[in-house]
């Protein structure tokens, strides 16, 4: 996958963590991959779970779940981690956190527990100076709320599947970019202007036009550039030029 994401023309590739153990496998593999970065994030769908998760790996290339038993803050011993990283690796390949915030798309969704993990995750994004890769389906009044009181932090909504008025909202009162993928090739979702996106996979799901149905990779970027190339009327150059500039300043790299 990597090999046809380069011949694709995707230099640089950011792995997306969801889990704590997810995110760790993500570091591992940008540490053994020249232009391979990697996210800190747990999705809001383990809300409910890794607010009371226990466990401890004493693994020496795992560190510890922040919410183990005796933590004080629970997100102490991640904090740590991640200060480490940063402040001792001149090149850090740690580049955001996420994908991190509010799903209330199905029954029985935990939402003081999405809340609590959210701040804490924006908490740790602002701590660390780093960015925030946003998961919010049906969710955006409370997101809105929440990402008030930190308007410190950058980044961007991830996988953007709501209203021209929720993006309105988006553009006008963050300055968050706007993820578009490969669901833009089959729906009728609102494009954000060029100078807010920036493109993704959200691999393996998502696979755009005309790979449906197929696993998703890094590769197909260069189907939703060549895509958003024809709904804006612009050259690929320009797409390809323009969203690379976003992505490399929201991530810096």
């Amino acid at each position: 996958m990597l090999v046809r994401a380069h011949e694709n023309g995707v230099k640089k590739i950011v792995c997306i963590g969801t889990s704590h153990e997810d995110s760790l496998a993500a570091r591992d593999f940008a540490e053994a991959h020249n232009d391979v970065y990697w996210t800190y994030g747990i999705h809001p769908e383990h809300a409910s779970g890794v607010l009371s998760d226990v466990s401890n790996s004493g693994s020496r290339r795992s560190l510890p779940s922040p919410w183990a038993a005796g933590a004080n803050p629970r997100l102490a011993s991640l904090r740590t981690l991640l200060r480490s990283d940063i402040s001792t690796t001149p090149s850090s390949k740690l580049v955001a956190i996420g994908e991190v915030g509010l799903d209330y798309h199905y029954e029985g969704y935990d939402r003081d527990a999405q809340i609590k993990l959210f701040r804490e995750m924006l908490e740790l994004a602002r701590d660390n100076d780093l960015p925030v890769s946003f998961h919010v389906r049906e969710a955006f009044d409370d997101f809105f709320e929440i990402v008030k009181d930190f308007p410190e932090v950058r980044g961007v909504v991830h996988s953007f599947t709501d209203s021209k008025k929720v993006l309105k909202r988006i553009l006008n009162e963050t300055d968050y970019f706007v993820g578009v993928n490969g669901l833009a090739t089959y729906s009728t979702l609102p494009t954000p202007p060029l100078e807010r996106i920036v493109l993704e996979t959200d691999a393996p799901f998502l696979t755009p036009v005309p790979f449906r149905g197929i696993i998703n990779e890094c590769a197909y970027i260069r189907n939703i550039a060549e895509w958003l190339s024809e709904k804006l009327g612009e050259d690929f150059s320009t797409i390809e030029r323009e969203t690379t500039k976003n992505a490399e300043r929201l991530y810096r790299i």
